[in-house]
């Protein structure tokens, strides 16, 4: 067992880079909740499909400024000329179909709270019955989707959400400690399991 002050090795990813070693450290697989936190987390998945994670890590501030800290109601209200400006802005990835799914999300995001939910409950209404769940020993036993991935991106796509297929959904649960998938080897496994929101 590593003890507070040893350096932290043998990590399920990220050893060798400290800005993934942080991010697998403290972040990933830990439980996050609120609007903007988690309004983010998918936005980010969204933009990362087809790309590596460590590539949105480092754009990850790029993308908070251009994003208004992906604050969904300043986003929600985005424009053309802000599309434009997003499409030129090297920091971030420039795909139209992600900044227009971005600005989608954020007036989905916007109706949902207009019917009287929160991303929050949406979200976290999906964490899977983990009673005796097994660590996974390797990669190869975490699944790129699940039933409650597909449930979850479902019931997104119905409040008009885009880029939320269930590989996305379990990534972005994965992300937001939904689910903790780090490896029953890693030192930062079972450090903070998934809690339920509170209400």
């Amino acid at each position: 067992m590593t003890t507070p002050d040893a350096p932290v090795t043998g990590r399920c990813f990220g050893d060798g880079n400290p800005l993934y070693e942080q991010y697998h450290d403290e972040e990933w697989g830990r439980p996050v909740h609120g609007e903007h936190a988690l309004f983010e987390r998918l936005a980010l998945e969204a933009f990362q499909s087809g790309l590596a994670w460590i590539t949105i890590l480092r754009k990850r501030p790029a993308f908070r400024a251009a994003f208004a800290d992906f604050d969904p109601e300043v986003v929600a209200a985005f424009d053309d000329d802000d599309v434009a400006r997003l499409l030129a802005d090297a920091g971030i990835v420039r795909n139209r179909a992600k900044i227009d799914a971005t600005i989608a999300n954020a007036r989905a995001l916007r109706d949902l709270h207009a019917s009287g939910r929160t991303l929050d409950e949406v979200v976290w209404s999906h964490a899977p019955d983990r009673t005796g769940h097994v660590r996974p020993a390797t990669w190869a036993d975490v699944p790129a989707q699940t039933p409650e991935s597909r449930a979850l991106a479902s019931e997104l796509k119905a409040f008009g959400f885009r880029f939320v297929g269930p590989v996305t959904a379990y990534a972005a649960m994965q992300a937001c400690g939904v689910v903790d998938d780090h490896l029953a080897s890693c030192p930062i496994a079972g450090r903070s399991a998934p809690a339920a929101p509170t209400r």
